[in-house]
């Protein structure tokens, strides 16, 4: 018998300690807090994230189309976690609000927008599972990208989060908190 784990096996395995051990690290932080390592943690680009599948060239004419694509936008879906059903990203990213916004306009920049990448988007955001396109909308950020909102919220993910896992729901940092969407909106 071969001593290596099947991959398979080796992710069923890792999966759960990597979700608690981001646990006990913990999860946010408060502005001037150096302890997180914030400010040397570079975030990925989201906007490169998930995208909704263009027409085909012979879909569109068959459509009455013309050759023209629709702006990708990124996909917000639903999925279970140990929180009830919650937002996710097209690449199972778990999506957060920051109950400090009350409105469409993000206030989350610089240290916070590292450790809490906004949710951004290409192109009108498209919804998945029991997400409600009508709830799904845009705002502008300060430098000019686009963030997705969702009941009139922006949305965030947590930079270390792993695909499928919610680490870092009812989270203190930068002067609020950090709360799982669920599909009417609301904190999970």
């Amino acid at each position: 018998m071969n001593a290596r784990l099947p991959i398979k096996m080796l992710r069923t395995l890792l999966l759960p300690l990597l979700a608690l051990a981001l646990i006990a690290a913990g999860c946010g932080s408060d502005e001037g807090d150096s302890s997180t390592g914030a400010a040397t943690t570079t975030a990925e680009d989201p906007a490169a994230g998930p995208a909704v599948a263009e027409e085909s060239a012979g879909e569109q004419a068959a459509n009455g189309k013309q050759s023209e694509p629709k702006p990708r936008g990124t996909a917000i879906t639903t999925a279970e976690s140990p929180f009830g059903e919650v937002l996710f990203d097209g690449d199972q990213r778990a999506i957060y609000l920051f109950d400090k916004e009350q409105g469409s306009e993000s206030e989350c920049y610089e240290d916070c927008a590292v450790e809490w990448p906004p949710v951004l988007t290409k192109g009108t955001p498209a919804a998945r599972g029991d997400v409600s396109q009508g709830k799904l909308g845009t705002t502008k950020r300060d430098d000019g990208s686009t963030q997705v909102t969702y009941n009139g919220r922006p949305l965030y993910y947590y930079q270390d989060d792993p695909s499928g896992v919610v680490g870092c729901h009812n989270v203190p940092g930068f002067g609020g908190l950090w709360l799982a969407v669920n599909a009417s909106g609301n904190a999970a």
